[in-house]
């Protein structure tokens, strides 16, 4: 294949798409555009495809399947680009993008979109009928790779991840065809699409529940940074009394807009407002005078909780005080302890490979940190470094889906991703 790639240029792949009934467009280098569609939104990734296509339909990403296989050229998928963490060089750049349609069904509570729609599309489609779906911190972000990494939102304590809701996806494969991956066809399939990301497949269409949560209580409230170790350990205590419908999260940070650093508690609950106060009550009292910030009743589709970039991922099963005694002396960097627990921790039957959900926190720094004791987990959607896929997923979790590799892409077409081998 390798040998094969040397002597193949754009042109002959834009043929070669053509030939093959591609009806996109097709970017080569220097034309307008191929800059734009080639771009991730991670800044450190700057792939050089041969040609940059733009699909329209599931028919145009299985001609992309199949005149790279017959060409011997590498295939990377691109829907948004947050997901974007390994070069595609040398090869097809398949941009999914145009390809955002989002359907509703109200009555069955079920999203269906298109591989390209974004989380922004959906709520506002959702909303128009009580719903949520198990978005992310960004109305940006891309449903279809978020999903298919895990997917944990700010409904996740409720119910579960995104990955979990899943009932249905159109799977184009290594070899072109096009497959229905549900718990009744492909079932192989069908659960290691549910964390285990790109790795089995390009899908087309995804299908996953809806859940009736149609306001939230939320914001992010500010408090003074001499106050963060006695907040984190009140936190810690404090994380196993509360329900699944509450999440939170304790930032050490700025107060927006200046350089004085804080702790924000970010908070979101799916119930009433004097419910919410109440239950962070115990949480406050220890945190001293708000500097900024409140909490508001607002609808779901409107909620922005915004993120931290993970340079340091770890998960902790309990939060000690040696990790809150270096984080809290960290005086120049990003922190973002988020709780986890509730459905996350306990799926139904027949639930996918999202790894480590028995973990009490993830702890997100926007540096290394390494006087940190670190236990080596890490989470798809969050993975920096992509060789590191494999410390997503549990052991088994793990053989399981190279089994399941082995099935459906024995060469590994598809790895210019957080690759999961055969």
């Amino acid at each position: 294949m390798a040998t094969q790639a040397i002597a193949v240029g754009g042109t002959d792949l834009v043929a070669g798409l053509l030939g093959a009934g591609f009806n996109g467009a097709v970017r080569l280098p220097g034309e307008p555009e191929y800059d734009e569609q080639r771009r991730s939104v991670i800044p450190s990734v700057d792939s050089r495809p041969l040609v940059v296509a733009e699909a329209y339909s599931r028919s145009d990403v299985q001609a992309a399947v199949r005149t790279a296989r017959d060409l011997g050229v590498p295939l990377a998928v691109q829907a948004t680009g947050h997901g974007t963490r390994v070069p595609a060089d040398g090869g097809i750049l398949l941009k999914t993008t145009p390809m955002a349609t989002v359907l509703i069904d109200p009555e069955r509570r079920i999203a269906k979109v298109a591989p390209g729609a974004r989380w922004g599309a959906v709520l506002d489609a959702a909303r128009q009928f009580g719903l949520a779906p198990l978005s992310g911190s960004h109305r940006d972000v891309g449903v279809t790779g978020y999903t298919l990494g895990g997917g944990v939102g700010w409904l996740a304590r409720k119910y579960g991840f995104a990955a979990d809701s899943v009932i249905r996806a159109e799977v184009v494969t290594a070899d072109g065809h096009l497959v229905t991956a549900s718990a009744e066809q492909h079932p192989d399939l069908f659960w290691a699409i549910r964390g285990g990301t790109g790795n089995f497949g390009i899908v087309t269409s995804l299908e996953f529940r809806l859940y009736p949560v149609r306001e939230v209580h939320t914001g992010i409230v500010y408090y003074g940074i001499d106050r963060a170790a006695a907040i984190l350990r009140r936190y810690r205590e404090w994380t196993a009394t509360i329900p699944n419908e509450l999440s939170t999260a304790v930032v050490l940070t700025r107060v927006p807009g200046t350089e004085q650093r804080a702790v924000a508690i970010k908070v979101m609950y799916a119930g009433a407002a004097e419910v919410a106060e109440h239950l962070l009550k115990p949480l406050f009292e220890v945190a001293g005078p708000r500097l900024a910030g409140d909490l508001r009743t607002i609808e779901y589709a409107d909620a922005a909780m915004g993120g931290t970039p993970a340079r340091h991922l770890d998960f902790l099963d309990t939060l000690t005080d040696e990790v809150i005694d270096i984080v809290t002396e960290l005086e120049d960097a990003m922190v973002e302890l988020r709780h986890w627990g509730g459905a996350m921790a306990h799926p139904g039957p027949g639930a996918g490979p999202v790894g480590h959900r028995a973990a009490a926190y993830s702890l997100i720094i926007d540096r290394e940190v390494s006087e940190l004791p670190n236990s080596g987990r890490t989470f798809v959607n969050f993975l920096g470094d992509p060789s590191r896929a494999g410390s997503s997923y549990a052991a088994a979790d793990l053989d399981r889906l190279r089994a399941v590799k082995r099935a459906y892409d024995p060469s590994n077409f598809f790895h210019l991703n957080a690759n999961i081998r055969p």
